[in-house]
């Protein structure tokens, strides 16, 4: 099963253009201005299109020039004026782009171009949007609530998965809440990594990865994983053991960027990170790891519990998989939170829910169309499991164990598609014989 993903590119911010075509050569220690005058820029100034850095930027705060190659740090401001001392020297050219490390800009993460590339993707039906420039929960609460102004009263709405690529996500209990709004988070450590300090950056892959463990929230690390790549058919030890570690911290997925959109062995790549991938989840190391760090679920429903017992089942009569009937994906999603020992197979009547769950750690989804469950005939439903296992390669034989739940408190828009589904709540052991 697949997941279309499809990302907003989100507001560029970027310098004005200059009357030299080679742009200048800024030194250290001396003011530079950034205005808002439609001028070209000059060895003393610039223009800086983007009120908003204006209005937010304080003294002492920092702005980081093409990808943090120029630093300058505001000693002044002024109406539609900031005056900066250069702290790293070099060149700034026409169009390049500006990061605000320090400041939280009152600016939406959503352009007219991504308004209109929204409308396009909800058209089309990509299981998932992915959100750039996320500074604060209200921004995930504004994309949700386009798609569903958007979204007709029969359709699925896509996943939203946020882009974690700002300093202002960490303040106070701003990351908390951007993980509960948001299906999925996707830790952008490159552009992370310009607007926070290098040595911060693991750390802050760490918490991330840890809050959506505990929220039950898919999390994908990315960009830079094997960068090396792009121009050699092999990585780093230092990029390899950076991909491994990402896996032993509990992310769900890890994901290329240029190493296979531009660079010259995008297939070598691709390989290298599943040899990767099956490298330490073969490892002994990885199994202690996930059973120390396992979330504890603690919110007192019977599907939390199912999915307990479930778990402990499965572990003691050595199951060779978890199968879970599901229509909007909680149980399935719950499950994958535990991280078991087993594969979970997750079987549902709608498509979106399998394509939604692909994402997910250990869940293999499966469509089954409602025409072919018959809800009211649990033992029914266990030879469905028996044969799409089966099917799967999750069982070999017919002496293999699962353990099966079939329990659902689905959302509103599974409700809403299906209406009310039969699903029992139960936890069956079951033969494939």
């Amino acid at each position: 099963m697949r997941q279309s993903l499809s990302k907003l590119q989100g507001p560029k911010l970027r310098v004005g253009t200059f009357g030299n075509p080679d742009g200048e050569l800024l030194k250290k220690g001396q003011i530079f201005r950034f205005d808002l005058l439609d001028l070209p820029g000059t060895a003393d100034r610039v223009r800086l299109p983007h009120p908003e850095i204006i209005e937010a930027s304080k003294v002492g705060h920092v702005l980081l020039i093409d990808d943090g190659k120029v630093k300058l740090q505001v000693v002044e401001t002024g109406p539609g004026y900031l005056d900066c001392v250069v702290v790293v020297p070099g060149k700034i050219k026409d169009k390049k782009g500006v990061n605000t490390p320090d400041s939280i800009l009152q600016i939406s993460c959503l352009t007219k171009k991504d308004r209109e590339d929204l409308n396009y993707m909800l058209g089309i039906g990509v299981d998932c949007v992915a959100l750039s420039f996320v500074q604060r929960p209200e921004d995930i609460v504004e994309i949700k609530r386009l798609i569903m102004e958007y979204n007709p009263t029969n359709a699925f709405p896509p996943h939203v998965m946020a882009k974690i690529e700002k300093p202002s996500c960490f303040v106070g209990d701003s990351l908390e809440k951007i993980v509960q709004l948001s299906d999925g988070i996707m830790v952008a450590r490159g552009d992370l990594g310009v607007e926070c300090a290098p040595e911060d950056v693991p750390i802050l892959q760490k918490t991330i990865i840890d809050k959506c463990r505990k929220q039950g929230k898919p999390v994908v690390v990315a960009t830079q994983m094997l960068e090396s790549m792009i121009d050699n058919p092999t990585p780093t030890r230092a990029e390899a053991s950076d991909a491994a570690t990402a896996i032993y911290d509990g992310a769900d997925a890890i994901m290329l960027s240029a190493e296979s959109a531009a660079g010259m062995y995008p297939e070598e790549a691709v390989l290298m990170q599943q040899r990767i991938i099956n490298r330490v989840e073969g490892d002994p190391h990885y199994s202690l790891y996930l059973t120390s760090n396992r979330p504890k679920i603690t919110d007192g429903t019977s599907a939390s519990a199912i999915i307990l017992a479930a778990r402990q089942i499965a572990t003691n009569v050595n199951a060779k998989c978890i199968a879970s009937f599901t229509v909007g994906g909680n149980t399935a999603r719950l499950a994958s939170m535990k991280r078991p020992e087993q594969p979970i197979l997750a079987i549902s009547p709608l498509i979106e829910t399998c394509r939604h769950l692909a994402m997910s750690w250990g869940v293999y989804p499966e469509y089954c169309a409602e025409g072919v469950l018959d809800t009211d005939n649990f033992r029914s439903m266990l030879a469905v499991a028996c044969e799409i296992g089966l099917k799967k390669g999750l069982v070999s034989n017919d002496t293999d164990l699962l353990v099966v739940t079939a329990l659902e408190e689905p959302d509103h828009e599974a409700k809403r598609l299906l209406g009310d589904d039969g699903l029992h709540e139960d936890v069956v052991g079951a033969s494939c014989q």
